[in-house]
Formats: structure tokens, sequence, C-alpha cells
């Protein structure tokens, strides 16, 4: 009998935490913390900057690129395990999240801006043509690196979620073109400060932008160490362009958190999180001495 009830009560137990699981996968698990890469000086406000990562979370800080060249503009891979920046004066690598296996894919002194397509095949990237910035693609080893020819000069790219298009900063607006040519296929109607046009950032689904403009007079400045940006960070949906939202005054670029709901920048020398929809605030990194400059923070996908 007493086998019996105890078979009894342990048939509940286990059903009762199967209950607990189904109910927590139900509700969704809470999502672990992801990695985001950034620029900052390893050692102080001296020396080249380099590659820093840190957890979403604030744990972790790491610095991992080494050099005595500026290493600058972290893009993740689509599976999150790879890193994509460019070292000013040398060209774009490639590495692990850790900074193991680094592997050089360019030899542009100043190719910038490398970014991943969608499906993890190709990379656009902008390089000096003419006097200006153009936009190029490679394949994720280097190979084929060729101008899109009929893409006007250019700010920081961002591939469409498809993969058939490219968005681009350009002649104060934001232009969609064709990921094989470069032949414009849209206009948005933005009005973008030309000389920070090229820090734009659009959302992992392409409908809102966050981008640097003219600073208003709301008090004096406030950037903690170092020098002024002189700008502040604005957002916009991509339909609505002229609609803008002033986020926060003296602060760099800015980087999207996978569901693109929250931006990731560098405010009186601390990594910033903003949740756009509310504007809650938290800082996760504060030493080192952060860059603001024109390199937005890299959120890892997944």
């Amino acid at each position: 009998m007493a086998v019996r009830r105890w078979s009894i009560l342990s048939a509940a137990v286990f059903a009762l935490a199967l209950a607990v699981v189904v109910a927590q996968a139900a509700l969704g698990a809470p999502t672990p913390p992801r990695w985001i890469v950034f620029s900052a000086h390893p050692n102080g406000a001296t020396g080249p900057i380099q590659l820093m990562r840190v957890r979403t979370n604030g744990g972790g800080v790491q610095q991992i690129t080494k050099g005595n060249k500026p290493a600058t503009e972290p893009a993740f891979s689509p599976d999150g395990t790879r890193i994509l920046f460019a070292r000013l004066g040398s060209g774009i690598f490639r590495m692990n999240l850790d900074g193991t296996g680094l592997r050089r894919l360019t030899s542009g002194a100043r190719d910038i801006y490398p970014v991943w397509s969608p499906d993890g095949r190709r990379i656009a990237f902008l390089r000096p043509f003419r006097a200006a910035w153009r936009l190029y693609v490679m394949s994720t080893a280097g190979a084929g690196q060729r101008r899109l020819p009929q893409a006007p000069p250019a700010g920081r790219p961002t591939w469409i979620p498809n993969g058939k298009s490219i968005l681009i900063p350009s002649a104060a607006d934001l232009i969609q073109v064709d990921s094989h040519t470069g032949r414009i296929q849209r206009y948005f109607g933005l009005t973008l400060d030309l000389q920070t046009t090229q820090t734009a950032t659009v959302s992992p689904d392409a409908r809102t932008i966050a981008y640097l403009g003219p600073r208003l007079s709301t008090g004096p400045e406030d950037c903690g160490e170092g020098p002024c940006p002189q700008y502040a960070l604005y957002t916009a949906r991509v339909a609505a362009p002229h609609r803008a939202r002033r986020i926060v005054n003296d602060t760099g670029a800015a980087g999207w958190s996978p569901d693109g709901k929250t931006l990731a920048y560098v405010h009186q020398g601390a990594l910033t999180l903003r949740t756009v929809g509310t504007g809650a605030t938290r800082t996760i990194a504060s030493k080192p001495h952060l860059a603001a400059g024109d390199s937005p923070p890299a959120w890892q996908p997944r």
C-alpha cells in the first residue's frame, strides 16, 4: 500500500514539474545576456582605440583586439560568432568573438564600415573611389571585391532583411539600392546632417533609423571626460522621416539591439543602453575610457 501511495505521489510531483516547465516555455525563458562590442581606449584616454566586449548585463568587460593602429566599426555575423572590423590604415579584418582567428580580408588603408549580409555569404563595405566613399561587396573570405557601379557616394550600409537591397545614407537622405548593381530603388525623404551622414544606423527590421544631428541648445555641454561630440542622437521612422525624435545630446553613433527596441551608445564616457519606447537608460560599461565617435556599438544578434 505504501508503495502504491509513493507511486501516486511521484506521479503527482512529476506532473507538477512538467506543468511548471510548460508554463515557463509558454511565458518565454529569460533571454541570456548577449555581447556588445564597442570602441575604447584600453590605456585610458591615450593610445589607439581598440575593440572591447561586454555582456548586456554589464559583466565581463574584455579587450579583444590589440595593435598600434585603431580598430573600429565592429559588425557581427548573422550567427553571432564572428566579428568584422576596420583597422585604420590596414584594411578590413574578421575574427572570432573572443578575438581569436584573426584574418585580414582587404588591404585598402581606408576601407571602412564592413557589414555582413543576412545570409552570411557577402560583406558590404565602403572604399574611397574618385574622391568619394563608394559601396563595395565581397565574399566573407575577402574574394571578389567589386564596386557597385550604380550606387551613389555612401555612408554606413545596412542590408535589407531579404538581402536583395542595401540601405545607404547618401546626399543627406536614406537611399535603397540593389545589392548586386547599386541601382537606386528608393529615396526615403530624410533630411540628415551632411557632416554626420555616415553615422546613421538602421534597425534590424529596416523600419527605424538612428542618426546624429545638430545639438539643440538645452543647457551646457555634458560629455563627461574628453571633448564633446557637439551632436545629438535622433531616431525617425523610415516611413515618416520628418517626425524625428531627439534622444540625447552629446553622444556618438548608436547601435541597435536584435529586436530593435534598444539603442547602445556612448554618453558621458559610458556605454549606455536606452529603451526606445520608454526612454529608460542604464550604464553597462564606463571603464576603460570609451570613444564616442562614428563607430556604433555592435550588438550580438543571437
